[in-house]
């Protein structure tokens, strides 16, 4: 692994572009907009504008990369052909939300921010939309299932909720374990929730269709799960910050569910192919450790 970013544009977020070569990237220290050419490592970057600090990146259903701007208090499209950038600001009385992140829901941009707001933008009609978050702040992670529900994770009020689409409120749904400080979330393909919980270096599942939720440890002695994301396959990954790598989970039932992968690189074939070769049982960690980029 190379860095490809100068020091100071602190890059945030990544997505990969709609070319499915490039990939787009918020750098929140310099207030741009980057697109990284991983064959080449060269980047194209695009300024957002006099006080932008922008934190998520998403790719649209337009194709364009749409960007949660803290520092500006507002959505920012960019035109992927032309770079140019358009603004949609929070409403009066909303100001300093924290903007995190976003998902799109039947062509509706859907965000959250910090200071504890839900809210929506409708590209067509340009308009932004703002609800009070329940529990105050903390709203942070965001995602939609395959049947078009919309969760939410919040961070500092330690739950995650399901956002009414309609009429943007939302119904807490609590973790077992307190103040875990659920983070990121990301929906599997038949709906079930996914939280990496930060506080307490876990990550959650919650099923929709039961209301039933079950947590895991990530493997180390003192994890802290970050991000999340479910691949094709329903596998969890999520970077921990204290082991500086990717983790990947195997949620097959049948076994100790904090059993990691021995192996220190991602270079264990045994342990790709699956638990049952590598000798450690199911559900499995697999750790993929990475040097510091700086």
């Amino acid at each position: 692994m190379r860095a490809v970013a100068r020091a100071g544009r602190r890059p945030r977020n990544v997505a990969p572009a709609a070319d499915g070569r490039s990939v787009w990237y918020t750098a929140q220290g310099s207030g741009q907009l980057g697109l990284l050419d991983p064959a080449t490592g060269k980047s194209r970057l695009i300024p957002l504008g006099d006080g932008s600090a922008p934190h998520g990146v998403i790719v649209g259903p337009d194709g364009a990369p749409w960007i949660t701007d803290g520092g500006l208090n507002a959505i920012v499209r960019v035109d992927p052909r032309t770079g140019k950038v358009d603004r949609y600001p929070l409403p009066p009385g909303r100001d300093s939300a924290n903007l995190n992140t976003a998902a799109f829901r039947g062509g509706v941009l859907w965000f959250t921010g910090q200071a504890g707001v839900l809210g929506r933008l409708d590209p067509k009609a340009g308009r932004v939309e703002v609800f009070d978050a329940p529990r105050g702040p903390g709203p942070y992670g965001i995602t939609t299932t395959p049947s078009g529900q919309l969760f939410y994770a919040s961070l500092a009020g330690s739950h995650i909720g399901r956002i009414d689409h309609r009429t943007g409120a939302a119904e807490v749904l609590e973790p077992p374990t307190r103040d875990q400080g659920a983070r990121r979330v990301w929906s599997d393909s038949r709906g079930r929730m996914w939280v990496s919980e930060w506080n307490t270096g876990q990550l959650g599942r919650y099923d929709p269709a039961d209301g039933r939720w079950r947590e895991w440890k990530l493997p180390g002695a003192n994890p802290m799960a970050y991000a999340v994301y479910v691949d094709d396959n329903d596998h969890p990954w999520l970077s921990d910050f204290a082991a500086n790598a990717l983790v990947r989970f195997d949620p097959r039932p049948g076994g100790s569910p904090s059993s990691p992968c021995r192996a220190r690189r991602p270079t264990c074939a045994n342990c790709l192919a699956g638990p049952a070769r590598c000798g450690a049982p199911s559900p499995a960690w697999t750790s993929s450790w990475w040097s510091a980029t700086g």
